[in-house]
């Protein structure tokens, strides 16, 4: 696929860096950033880049913005990650998950080691959201539900869901490239999933768990899907968003019924387990 890279430049990077993030990928379609020493780089999908949006929201920025588009080539970025690429440990109550390229050493001292191609897709634990919903994956009960990865990007959390147990994973993303990746992150980790390619409204059957790791607006829009997919007494682990941003995605939960229960927090991002009521 191609890619738009955005460059910015701004003053006070520290003050207004994470507001244009915010304003990029959670009210726009903008899926990943750089931090730069004069500001921001900014990419997204070309068949998604809208120049018109783009100038309005720099309009409407509380600084002054400065900013240069770039179309990027065409190619697997995998080479180029390679060289910066890092394996991670995910640490949570009672054990540890290491992720890592096919590239990285294999460890013995962890409870879960997932294998995860580092290419397009989200999902490789180096980001504060998909680190926290790996712990929640690792800690609360998988063993026999029925599991499904909304936005599964590399499917990271729903091979871990599976090797905890669960019965059943289905993984949902919109763009292909992801699709493709998951299938071959499952099939490196020795583990079957059941990945579909489409979005929220094509979500049929029941499940114990929906994990959903996308960003605010989407999870807005489509949290009712997720409930309505929920068995009695089933989990929906949310991140993808900001510690700002709980308020507002607790409030519509609560208005599907769904109650709060937990949520961690890392690096200003946040997560949230919530539950439906038991019938």
């Amino acid at each position: 696929m191609k890619y738009i890279e955005v460059t910015f430049t701004m003053e006070s990077t520290e003050l207004f860096r994470d507001l244009l993030v915010d304003a990029l990928g959670n009210e726009g379609p903008y899926e990943s950033f750089v931090e730069t020493k004069e500001g921001l780089k900014a990419y997204v999908q070309a068949s998604q880049y809208d120049a018109g949006w783009l100038a309005s929201t720099v309009q409407a920025f509380p600084v002054p913005l400065h900013y240069e588009v770039a179309e990027m080539v065409d190619r697997d970025w995998n080479a180029e990650w390679e060289k910066e690429h890092k394996a991670v440990l995910v640490q949570y109550n009672g054990g540890s998950v290491w992720v890592r390229a096919p590239f990285h050493p294999h460890r013995e001292d962890v409870d879960y080691e997932l294998i995860i191609e580092p290419k397009m897709s989200f999902g490789t634990a180096h980001h504060p959201t998909t680190y926290m919903m790996l712990s929640y994956v690792a800690e609360l009960p998988m063993a026999g539900r029925r599991v499904l990865d909304m936005g599964c990007g590399t499917a990271v959390l729903g091979i871990l869901a599976k090797m905890r147990g669960a019965a059943y994973v289905e993984g949902v993303d919109i763009d292909e490239w992801a699709f493709n990746n998951a299938r071959e992150n499952a099939a490196s980790n020795g583990v079957e999933l059941t990945l579909k390619l489409g979005d929220a409204n094509s979500l049929q059957g029941n499940f114990d768990v929906v994990i959903a790791n996308i960003n605010r607006n989407i999870l807005l829009n489509d949290m009712d899907r997720y409930a309505a997919v929920l068995n009695p007494g089933g989990t929906l682990l949310l991140s993808g968003f900001y510690e700002a941003d709980e308020g507002v995605l607790i409030a519509k939960a609560n208005e599907l019924g769904l109650m709060f229960e937990d949520k961690k927090n890392r690096d200003g991002w946040s997560a949230l387990q919530l539950r439906v009521e038991k019938s």
